[in-house]
């Protein structure tokens, strides 16, 4: 075939190629044109958290607590949520902070504890504290006027014996908090007396062991105190720390002896 008629037909079939390529493009076979993809949606939840530090012994109340959008893919089972509990009212009532809680920090069923669970006691102690029971009546519980959450002094009562024909009372301890009556560890509404069989106060380790102590050699009684005095525990009443009486006190102690008020020397006390 003649070279020339080569030339002509190449050219013919590049500008058919041509041709064809510029009408495909024009009716939209193209490269198609990239598009943004859509995230995917992140399933959310509503835990419960905390607005501010939150310290162990603290009564939750509603102020302290607000609910937070939360991916329920790492919503951990001990949150309380939203769908679990269906107000904040509902979450906090009658519950304690048991371990701390930091602003914004889930608040956690193990991290709280309600009024009544076996460690709500624990719960209210504060830092260093005990709580031992103390039986009482009617008569040397202040005729079951003393309520959870009073003050009350500690009065040791001794009658006279074979070996000691003096009796004597005295205070041994002041200013400790009433934790409960009995089961009873929240004053209600309109309560006016709650006549238990024994009084739980907190104490340090040391009066704990002072009151045990004090139990076996007489009958210990429970003075009410004023609201309107310190409410800081003390041994033996507000005297200042040079002149309270405890165990190793030299000076005279108050006493009453069949009904007439008095003091003795610690020497005559022992005998």
């Amino acid at each position: 075939m003649n070279p020339q008629r080569l030339i002509v037909l190449g050219i013919a079939l590049v500008a058919a190629g041509g041709a064809a390529f510029l009408v495909r493009s024009m009716i939209g076979g193209g490269t198609p044109v990239a598009q943004a993809k859509v995230a995917p949606t992140i399933a959310m939840s509503e835990v419960l958290v905390a607005n501010s530090n939150l310290t162990p012994g603290q009564a939750l109340a509603v102020d302290q607590v607000r609910w937070e959008k939360w991916p329920t893919s790492t919503v951990d089972p001990s949150f309380i949520t939203h769908e679990s509990v269906s107000s904040e009212e509902e979450a906090v009532k009658g519950t304690v902070v048991r371990a701390m809680i930091l602003p914004g920090q889930p608040i956690t069923k193990t991290s709280i504890v309600h009024g009544d669970a076996s460690g709500f006691m624990a719960a209210t102690l504060g830092e260093g504290m005990r709580a031992i029971s103390i039986p009482i009546s009617v008569d040397s519980g202040a005729g079951g006027f003393i309520l959870p959450n009073d003050r009350v002094d500690i009065i040791l009562t001794r009658k006279p014996d074979g070996s000691n024909s003096r009796g004597y009372a005295k205070t041994i301890l002041s200013s400790l908090r009433v934790l409960a009556v009995d089961q009873t560890y929240r004053q209600e509404k309109d309560t006016r007396t709650v006549v238990g069989k024994t009084a739980t106060v907190e104490v340090t380790p040391e009066q704990a062991e002072m009151i045990a102590g004090a139990s076996m050699s007489g009958q210990l009684s429970l003075a009410l105190r004023p609201l309107s005095e310190d409410g800081v525990a003390k041994l033996d009443g507000a005297a200042p720390a040079s002149k309270r009486r405890t165990a190793a006190y030299d000076g005279p102690v108050s006493v009453i002896r069949y009904g007439m008020a008095g003091s003795v020397t610690r020497q005559e006390n022992q005998q």
